[in-house]
């Protein structure tokens, strides 16, 4: 338990490791779809290649669509590329690996369902099985047939309960054509991949190591800075509604208590701390001004620096003094002439 714990730990520890943590439960998740999946081949000439080829490229589509639909990011990325320009500009940088980063994860998923599916071969067997090559692996002196005739006997290879043509090419042989070549297909894919992931992991670093470093911090930045204005709405609506439901409760009490004669409660000592943390905006108008503003125009990422005192003479021209300036001491001498 401790070490799921820890590795539960370490995908809650920022958006990446947890997204890291989501992808890697799809792609377990489409092994174990594809081993409970029950494959049935129609065995029709018109039907195989449809079946075999939907089997093969549908689920992955599903599971690229669903990657995308799992990341947190989807959502922020949508936001940050349809908001005003307002008073801080979009940087298409931040948007491009926000976007490659997403697609990187959730082309996980699918490629090993692609890969599973062709080293098993039975996609590839039930998609190809009308285009074996009977004049090579067949029997030449098989009565002649017609072409529509040896595309329904070979329409039936994958389903050998049904198949009856034995005499034009074994099942055996046409089953194992097709899966060397599909298998074939899925270890140069898988060779592929790791190529891909190899030079793109690799050869990064090498071109525009300080563009992606910029592109990552600020897109880190943007998840961080949408996290802690949800927190800070979420905290202003909870002091709202506490303040709200003390001042109703204080109006029934004061009334009960004017049609009772008795006095009035004492004010709990949190009420003035709840309406601290509203920050001026006490009313649904303003806070409804706030959020449209915030939308429009986030404020720019520029830190103004606190303003300096003026008492001094001192307002923030020239170079300010090196040492705070010490209040004078008087000193007083006592001479004896004794």
């Amino acid at each position: 338990m401790d070490k799921f714990r820890m590795i539960f730990q370490f995908f809650q520890s920022n958006q990446e490791s947890f997204m890291n943590g989501i992808c890697g439960i799809m792609a377990l998740a489409s092994t174990q779809m594809y081993s409970a999946f029950d494959f049935n081949c129609p065995c029709l000439p018109h039907y195989n290649l449809a079946y075999g080829l939907g089997i093969l490229l549908v689920p992955p589509f599903i599971l690229f669509l669903l990657g995308f639909v799992l990341n947190n990011n989807i959502s922020m990325l949508a936001e940050e590329w349809r908001r005003p320009q307002g008073q801080r500009g979009k940087d298409p940088a931040v948007l491009r690996y926000m976007f490659c980063s997403m697609a990187q994860r959730a082309m996980i998923a699918p490629a090993v369902w692609v890969s599973v599916t062709l080293l098993d071969g039975k996609c590839i067997t039930c998609a190809f099985c009308t285009s074996v090559p009977v004049e090579t692996l067949g029997n030449a002196s098989h009565p002649p047939l017609s072409q529509g005739e040896i595309q329904r006997v070979l329409a039936r290879i994958p389903c050998k309960e049904i198949y009856n043509g034995q005499q034009l090419i074994a099942n055996e042989v046409a089953v194992r054509y097709l899966r060397c070549i599909s298998q074939a297909l899925g270890w140069c894919f898988v060779l592929l991949m790791t190529m891909l992931a190899f030079l793109v992991r690799s050869l990064r670093p090498c071109f525009s190591q300080a563009a992606f470093l910029k592109s990552r911090y600020w897109s880190h930045y943007i998840d961080i800075e949408r996290k802690l204005f949800d927190e800070t709405c979420a905290e202003h609506a909870r002091s709202f509604a506490k303040v709200c439901i003390q001042q109703f409760f204080e109006g029934m009490s004061t009334d009960l208590v004017a049609a009772r004669c008795h006095l009035p409660r004492k004010v709990p000592a949190d009420a003035g701390e709840a309406a601290e943390k509203l920050l001026g905006i006490t009313d649904r108008g303003t806070m409804n001004m706030a959020l449209k503003s915030w939308h429009r125009c986030k404020p720019p990422l520029h830190l103004h620096p606190p303003a300096l005192p003026t008492g001094n003479g001192w307002a923030g021209e020239g170079q300010p003094p090196t040492h705070p300036s010490m209040p004078l001491r008087e000193t007083a001498a006592y001479y004896s002439w004794v």
